[in-house]
């Protein structure tokens, strides 16, 4: 199946056009490289629209959210493949914009900001990340006029960001959260993971490591710890791992978590292996038993 692929709004509209009154429709968003994780939030998305419902995936690398020395310019584009991979998935088109057609005047002026939950954690180490992400993520709802959209927990910080953002400003969508795919090893899968070679990747296998070795445990103390003791003998390692973050947090807004928190909490880690950098988390819950 060849998925029709539009590449300006007007396209886009044009492909609405035909949509009977009341039909759902569903968007995947998406900055190209499409992998597992991708593909089940495109069925994650048929699923919540139906069979006579609109699935459509966008692919943009947005340059907004890439800071000075991130790696913009390298990150995959793949426009081909990742077609593929929509149309396997249950996809009905595929909305990739060029620069041009997103920001015709150039980069935009009027942003997002995405306040004191977007400062923290990844906030803290890529100032700015969340700001350009928000602007895209809310200039493409618009665009793609979506009932329900669809985004991977792999991304934690991410996805409390857009569903505050959604609260906050009356955005008429549903936003869905996928549980994080992960390869048969433990590794989240990510764009990024293709970067590893394989003593790196080995490395990386440290993070799904750490999270699994808290999530034995039912009190932040411990789980914090038993996080650290996997991430600081995987920093030992060659390649080294060199850990970005480690923070226990409640997901309300993501402030850490005191050493006496009970309930609902995410561990949430970021590191760089070699050039790479990678991100993962794990929901807990405190207090229960281990």
């Amino acid at each position: 199946m060849t998925l029709p692929v539009a590449r300006r709004a007007e396209e886009l509209r044009e492909l609405y056009a035909p949509d009977a009154p009341g039909t759902r429709r569903a968007v995947v968003m998406t900055m190209g490289a499409l992998h597992e994780g991708h593909a089940a939030n495109i069925r994650a998305a048929r699923e919540r629209v139906g069979p006579g419902g609109r699935v459509v995936v966008t692919v943009y690398v947005n340059p907004l959210q890439f800071g000075a020395g991130e790696d913009f310019d390298r990150y995959p584009r793949t426009l081909d493949a990742d077609v593929r991979v929509a149309a396997a998935a249950g996809a009905d088109a595929v909305f990739a914009p060029a620069d041009s057609a997103m920001y015709p005047g150039g980069a935009p002026q009027v942003r997002l900001a995405a306040g004191p939950l977007g400062e923290r954690l990844e906030g803290a180490s890529r100032p700015g990340h969340f700001d350009g992400m928000l602007t895209v993520v809310a200039k493409l709802l618009h665009l793609t006029r979506p009932d329900v959209a669809l985004f991977g927990e792999k991304d934690a910080q991410q996805l409390a960001l857009i569903r505050r953002m959604v609260a906050d400003l009356d955005f008429p969508v549903e936003i869905v959260g996928v549980p994080t795919v992960r390869e048969p090893d433990g590794l989240a899968l990510s764009s990024r993971n293709r970067y590893l070679s394989g003593p790196e990747r080995r490395t990386a296998l440290a993070l799904s490591r750490a999270l699994a070795a808290a999530a034995r445990h039912s009190d932040a103390t411990g789980a914090r710890a038993a996080a650290r003791a996997v991430l600081d003998e995987a920093a030992a390692a060659e390649p080294p791992l060199a850990l970005d973050s480690l923070a226990l947090v409640d997901p309300a807004d993501f402030p850490e978590a005191p050493a006496g928190h009970t309930g609902a909490a995410i561990l949430a880690v970021a590191a760089r292996v070699g050039t790479t950098r990678l991100i993962d988390n794990a929901r807990l819950t405190l207090g229960a038993a281990a």
